[in-house]
């Protein structure tokens, strides 16, 4: 089954409208060469792949050009398909090996005979200069699991119920109660399968959740491998035991990741890296704390505490056994499915784009998240239970004038309700809430005058 990913149309979009190289990063296994090689496709652009895996020796063709002629005779050597100026993109494959390519790509753009894309895993660990790429000579795309709404076309939900649904949210009204069950059925299969491509490629097939776990399995060793790889011993099962005890701090009532949980005795300065390894390898999202639920949240942030979830709740779920699995897809009523719920609708908002912190107080209370929301500070709460409309710390945050919070969110196995500034909206809802970045337009000042 080809699955369709909104990625390609942004990238379909970048070779139209840009000229800068594009590098897109993720996770492993979330669909990244895939979507690539489907959006040249689409365009009948001619086009090479080198993969630097495959062919290491291409890392020295990299390094050691001095003109982009004599790059393209060294790569020619690694492809049987012609490279041909002001026709050909070269796509590089698996560039974290080559970790100075961030350096060198102004070099190639700026020579403008081909266009380049590139993709890899690890990026954010092993590419040197980053997140300081030169600005207008690169566009970075980040990439997760498919999210809700891209898992729905495996299912039979239809654009016009889609569009419905978006309607919905945007007015604030209540979905048909038919389709919302349906929608909120179909959210559980999503739980226990996740984004992870293969994974739902497999269920698509046969529905047969002992082949979506297999693949989550492989997906899980084959992130593991990566730990082991790291450069300082120690520091490798550091990592291993960061990931590994996820799970069980997400079954804790506030999530919140402890440190001391690993070891005794430990100081999160010492394993700070190991974490921030996690998260920019693109396995783990960090929700650090906010020590005022106000904007900007960047200025209230404290990364000493934090909460930790996987990139995928499919692999949550497959963690915690076939069990779970079955209670979730039977909405038992006696399953702890808070951290679940939470793991979801956190990967769902990083893929918007949403930069989440949640808020503790002694006197408020906590709240799961809090993001930037059409310019506001916008608690939420995330609820699995029957008693959703219970949230004593949303209520205090929200009607405190000095938090200036126009909108709460509570997600949960519900219908869209609005009663003052909070809104109840079914889980699944969280696929469709937008990132709304205003475009500001700043009139440049003439000093000179």
């Amino acid at each position: 089954m080809e699955l369709k990913r909104r990625i390609t149309e942004d990238i379909i979009r970048w070779y139209k409208n840009e000229t800068k190289a594009l590098l897109i990063r993720g996770a492993r296994q979330v669909g990244k060469t895939y979507s690539i090689r489907t959006a040249l496709n689409q365009m009948n652009l001619n086009y090479v792949e080198i993969n630097l895996i495959e062919t290491p020796d291409a890392v020295r063709a990299l390094e050691s050009f001095s003109t982009v002629d004599e790059l393209i005779m060294m790569l020619s050597t690694f492809t049987n398909e012609p490279i041909v100026k002001g026709k050909t993109v070269i796509f590089i494959d698996e560039v974290q090996r080559y970790k100075d390519m961030v350096s060198r790509i102004k070099f190639l753009v700026d020579e403008g005979s081909f266009r380049y894309i590139m993709s890899g895993s690890l990026l954010g660990v092993e590419i040197t200069n980053l997140d300081s790429a030169p600005v207008g000579y690169l566009k970075i795309l980040d990439m997760y699991p498919l999210d809700f709404e891209e898992f729905l076309q495996v299912t039979n939900i239809s654009s016009e119920i889609l569009n419905n649904l978006k309607e919905c949210l945007h007015a604030r009204r209540p979905v048909n109660s038919i389709i919302n069950e349906k929608m909120l059925s179909l959210f559980n299969q999503y739980l226990v399968v996740g984004g992870m491509p293969e994974a739902v490629v497999q269920f698509a097939a046969a529905h047969n959740l002992n082949n979506v776990m297999a693949v989550h399995k492989d997906i899980i060793n084959l992130y593991k491998l990566d730990f082991t790889q790291y450069e300082a011993a120690d520091k490798r099962l550091i990592i291993s035991n960061i990931y590994e005890l996820i799970p069980a701090e997400l079954l804790k009532q506030n999530r919140r990741f402890i440190v001391t949980d690993l070891k005794k005795g430990l100081h999160f300065e010492r394993v700070q890296s190991s974490f921030l390894w996690l998260e920019k390898a693109g396995v783990v999202i960090s929700v650090y704390n906010a020590t005022e639920p106000r904007i900007p949240l960047k200025l209230n942030e404290k990364q000493s505490l934090f909460k930790l979830y996987l990139s995928d709740v499919g692999l949550l779920t497959s963690i915690y056994g076939m069990n779970t699995k079955r209670m979730i897809l039977s909405k038992a009523s006696n399953l702890n499915a808070g951290g679940i719920y939470e793991n979801a609708v956190c990967a769902e908002l990083a893929e918007k784009g949403f930069r989440m912190y949640y808020y503790n107080s002694n006197r408020l209370g906590e709240l799961d998240f809090i993001i930037e929301y059409d310019g506001r500070a916008c608690p939420i709460e995330v609820k699995s239970g029957k008693d959703f409309k219970t949230h004593s710390a949303l209520n205090h945050v929200v009607n405190n004038p000095e938090y200036a919070a126009a909108e709460a969110f509570v997600f949960a196995n519900c219908n869209i309700e609005r009663r003052g500034k909070i809104t109840y909206l079914p889980v699944y809802m969280a696929a469709f809430l937008q990132n709304q970045i205003e475009n500001v337009q700043i009139d440049i000042i003439d000093f000179v005058n």
